[in-house]
């Protein structure tokens, strides 16, 4: 007689290369591997035999996630693992792009952000092997070197950003990105200058660019809103400037106009008289004479652009005997004798047009000096009502 020749089956074969019996469950199984430790299976919401992303210490352990996983796809709370593969760089080059609405400015720090500090780290990683640990040490590794620490801000937020898209997509579970304050700008205060030190500089800069620094200050308008400004948007006797479009520069030279940053942006501010006379003679020398006008040009009629006024800006500072100070700061310098003359939050956010009040409270917790001025007036009441008693004690009464 011939001897009957052995025909494994598949669920025989894990035993024959030294592997327990696949253990059947209601809902996926599990099996011991060779070394012992134990593998979960299941079949997702796909139709397609899927393995745990990790092996189990013990049959318990591997079963417990099995549990966990149908209860996922029991609250359709599951996610397909395969979408978290693809590569963080495709990934995040994918959501620059997909982003609505974004102003020509951010595309390009966003671009810059995403090409210095995010792809050398997390380039080559697959969206859903990129962990906390992995965020915690390159933050560290940044801020160790020679990266500014607002930088990184700026980075950490766009990172946290893009993975939490991820999320929303179903590609990862939840975001790794969970620093508290990782993204928030720790920036030095500025300088600001005083009345008199701001007069000095404006008799010191070329004459065509006076009234810019002075409308800087007093209107706390950025440098893009200055530049985009026109004749009809200001209104002499009603003492007002209205902000309606600001300037980007890109990188590669070009000029844009378009609305502010934000719909508070757009705001109508009131003006010194001053101010307002200093206006009047910029216009009659410097500005055409229609309503499409723009109100500051360089010394070629060209539109204003920081690179050529930079050397202008350095050359007045030199004469003026200032130093450290850059043009943005006559905002600042403007919002802090706003906050000065009594201006409340609102009024502050109005003038300096933001939505928010984080950066006008700056403004109003930094004036010791008018707190200082507060505390004094209470001090003189004080003072004046010790005096009334002491005078009415000696007096008898």
């Amino acid at each position: 007689m011939m001897a009957k020749t052995a025909v494994s089956t598949p669920e025989e074969e894990p035993r024959r290369s030294g592997a327990r019996k696949t253990v059947k469950r209601r809902f996926g199984r599990v099996r011991q591997l060779p070394s012992g430790r134990w593998q979960a299976r299941y079949r997702g919401p796909d139709d397609i035999d899927r393995a745990a992303p990790e092996t189990f210490a013990t049959k318990r352990d591997a079963e417990v996630w099995l549990t966990k996983k149908e209860a996922e796809i029991l609250a359709e709370d599951w996610s397909n693992p395969d979408l978290g593969k693809v590569s963080f760089k495709e990934y995040g080059s994918d959501w620059v792009d997909e982003r609505p609405g974004l102003r020509p400015k951010t595309v390009q720090l966003y671009e810059g952000l995403f090409r210095l500090h995010l792809v050398p780290t997390f380039g080559n990683l697959a969206v859903s092997e990129i962990k906390a640990a992995h965020v915690r040490k390159w933050r560290k590794t940044l801020l160790d070197g020679e990266v500014g620490p607002v930088t990184v801000a700026k980075a950490y937020r766009l990172l946290k950003a893009v993975m939490n898209t991820a999320v929303e997509d179903k590609m990862i579970k939840s975001n790794p990105c969970q620093i508290k304050s990782g993204g928030k700008e720790d920036s030095p205060e500025r300088p600001t200058l005083t009345m008199e030190q701001l007069f000095i500089l404006a008799g010191a800069i070329e004459p065509r660019f006076r009234a810019l620094v002075l409308l800087a200050t007093f209107g706390s308008l950025r440098w893009g809103e200055l530049a985009a400004l026109q004749r009809k948007n200001l209104d002499l006797d009603a003492r007002t400037v209205k902000v309606v479009a600001s300037t980007t520069e890109l990188k590669d030279g070009s000029v844009t106009v378009g609305p502010p940053k934000s719909a508070a942006g757009r705001r109508t501010v009131a003006l010194p008289e001053m101010v307002i006379s200093e206006l009047r003679v910029h216009l009659d020398r410097y500005t055409d004479d229609h309503e499409e006008a723009y109100v500051f040009l360089g010394a070629k009629g060209a539109m204003l652009r920081r690179p050529a006024f930079t050397r202008i800006w350095a050359k007045a500072l030199r004469d003026a005997k200032i130093s450290g100070v850059h043009f943005h700061d006559l905002r600042h310098t403007g919002n802090k004798f706003a906050s000065r003359s009594g201006a409340t939050l609102r009024e502050l956010m109005n003038r300096m047009g933001h939505s928010t009040t984080r950066a006008a409270l700056i403004y109003l917790h930094t004036e010791n000096e008018r707190d200082k001025m507060i505390a004094d007036s209470m001090g003189r009441l004080a003072e004046e009502a010790l005096r009334k008693n002491e005078d009415q004690e000696g007096s008898g009464t």
